[in-house]
């Protein structure tokens, strides 16, 4: 009974994880009417820094030159996922961004396959293509003449930002504590986008923060959708197969499209809706396939 208790409860927060990731599409896409994409990576990215420390504070003793090297290169995947995500949001609707993220499922076993040398299996290419056509009917779906826009083509190098963030965590948790560098990934992030804000960004938002709106926003992005989020799914995948959290994190499109549509009012046509369904049951298949080809 205990174990199935715990099984429910990490099934229930990886679903709740993914309902933050899929509500924090609407927020990115409101709050980028007030405030710039790389400010914005600032404040979501300190506020969670801020918080993790004071929690895990005691974790920093076991900090090493090692450790905090690649802390560092966790960080600027995860800068460079989240600002080509956020930039993306601004040109495409908050819907398209949230399922064309989802790209990054597919783009890991093809830059395994370049750097273990390992071809994929069968369905991975079969997953891959029913995810393409999906994505091209949903970023040509629309009625922007038929062409895809900034916002797509980020959003897909998105992916690949995420799936060299994923490759590369999965590695160097084999030797260093997770929390740690979950820790280290997030301040190196904060000083990454304090850095690059001045650059790409007018000068620092100063009455833009003074709204509550942004200030209410930028709290759920950095204690709900970086913070609490990242917990919630590290827990989960902790208790239950990585298959299964795969597929309940994988709701985080649905739940991005579903608010998009009730909140933002998005349209959704038929020609889109199809392209989710693909990119969706891609999503599915590419973390189902595999266990039931090993019970075969």
């Amino acid at each position: 009974m205990l174990k199935k208790s715990v099984s429910f409860l990490s099934s229930a927060g990886l679903l709740i994880a993914a309902a933050i990731w899929g509500f924090a599409f609407v927020i990115v896409k409101d709050s980028l009417d007030y405030i710039g994409a790389v400010w914005m990576l600032a404040f979501r990215f300190t506020i969670a820094s801020i918080g993790l420390s004071l929690i895990y504070c005691r974790k920093f003793k076991l900090v090493t030159k090692k450790t905090l090297l690649r802390g560092c290169v966790l960080g600027f995947y995860l800068f460079m996922a989240y600002l080509v995500q956020t930039i993306g949001c601004k040109y495409t609707t908050a819907g398209k961004n949230a399922f064309l993220t989802t790209a990054y499922v597919f783009f890991i076993p093809l830059l395994l396959w370049i750097f273990t040398k390992q071809r994929p299996a069968w369905y991975v290419f079969f997953c891959a293509l029913m995810s393409v056509t999906g994505i091209g009917l949903l970023a040509l779906g629309t009625g922007d003449s038929g062409t895809v826009n900034s916002g797509d083509v980020l959003t897909l190098l998105c992916g690949i930002f995420y799936a060299l963030h994923i490759i590369f965590t999965s590695k160097y948790n084999e030797e260093h504590d997770p929390v740690l560098l979950t820790v280290l990934q997030f301040i190196a992030a904060s000083v990454l986008s304090w850095i690059v804000s001045p650059v790409f960004e007018s000068s620092f938002p100063l009455e833009q923060i003074q709204n509550p709106k942004v200030i209410t926003s930028m709290l759920y992005l950095g204690i709900f959708s970086t913070m609490i989020a990242f917990v919630l799914q590290n827990v989960g995948l902790k208790y239950l197969p990585s298959a299964l959290a795969s597929l309940l994190l994988s709701f985080e499109s649905v739940f991005g499209v579903l608010f998009s549509t009730i909140i933002l009012k998005e349209a959704v046509t038929l020609r889109m809706g199809i392209g989710c369904a693909l990119i969706f049951m891609a999503v599915v298949l590419a973390q189902t396939l595999p266990d039931l080809t090993k019970k075969k």
